[in-house]
């Protein structure tokens, strides 16, 4: 779940979503599901800045954000930096205001405070997983989520992987 469609740390996180293969999801029946606070109208233009492919859906009223506790506000600043925040602070707020500046609807897709997480569910209604963000660089490796749902994990690095024959 995502703070909102403009945070640039949130941007960041989805295009290494992206990366996952779905062959991976499927050899391990697992769906990969993302949701914003924003309108619907959002979502198709953000799986285009990202390349996001797998499921997405939104809830404005950020009903499921209260269910499951997430909190608004930046909590405590001392967390584990996410490994897929490519950005420094200042320029990817920079690139997030621009973005919402000239954007076709000026708006900022949800309310900036609100914190988002990760969490495995299913079969059924069982949580296995729920990680809440404390602030915006808080997002749970996707590796790791990827490892306790049984999904393969992904080489995000853009380094060229070196193989020892």
């Amino acid at each position: 779940m995502l703070q909102n469609f403009l945070c640039y740390t949130c941007k960041e996180y989805v295009e290494d979503l992206a990366k996952v293969p779905q062959a991976f999801l499927q050899e391990s029946n697992v769906r990969l599901v993302v949701i914003g606070q924003s309108s619907y109208h959002h979502i198709k233009p953000f799986c285009s800045l990202t390349g996001y492919t797998h499921e997405m859906y939104v809830d404005p009223q950020r009903e499921i954000y209260k269910i499951l506790g997430m909190k608004k506000g930046e909590g405590n600043k001392a967390s584990v930096r996410s490994p897929h925040v490519k950005s420094n602070t200042l320029l990817g707020s920079i690139r997030s205001i621009w973005r919402a500046m000239t954007g076709p609807a000026f708006d900022f897709q949800g309310d900036p405070a609100q914190q988002g997480g990760a969490l495995i569910i299913g079969p059924g209604n069982e949580v296995h997983f729920l990680h809440l963000d404390k602030n915006r660089l808080d997002h749970v490796p996707i590796n790791t989520v990827l490892q306790l749902a049984g999904v393969k994990t992904v080489n995000f690095s853009n380094k060229p992987q070196i193989i020892d024959i």
